[in-house]
């Protein structure tokens, strides 16, 4: 069940950072979940010092998303130059 639980958060997490960096055209399903994830745990090395097994609280999904977000802009800047 906690695997289900990461992807479907991981999905939410990767697609709302995507709108808020506007590459949301670019991304499909499956992409949207890595950075979901991805973000989540460096959202989690930045925030929490390393410990990010608090379970799903605000705190966790705002975290998580803040670090999709940073995720994306450096990706962009590596890709094109500009965080956009």
């Amino acid at each position: 069940m906690g695997i289900i639980l990461w992807l479907v958060v991981g999905g939410v997490i990767g697609w709302l950072a995507s709108m808020v960096m506007r590459t949301d055209a670019q991304q499909g399903i499956l992409l949207n979940i890595v950075v979901g994830i991805v973000g989540a745990f460096l959202g989690g090395l930045i925030f929490s010092g390393g410990s990010i097994n608090d379970g799903l609280t605000l705190y966790s999904f705002l975290v998580s998303l803040v670090g999709a977000i940073i995720l994306l802009a450096i990706v962009n800047l590596v890709r094109r130059g500009s965080v956009r």
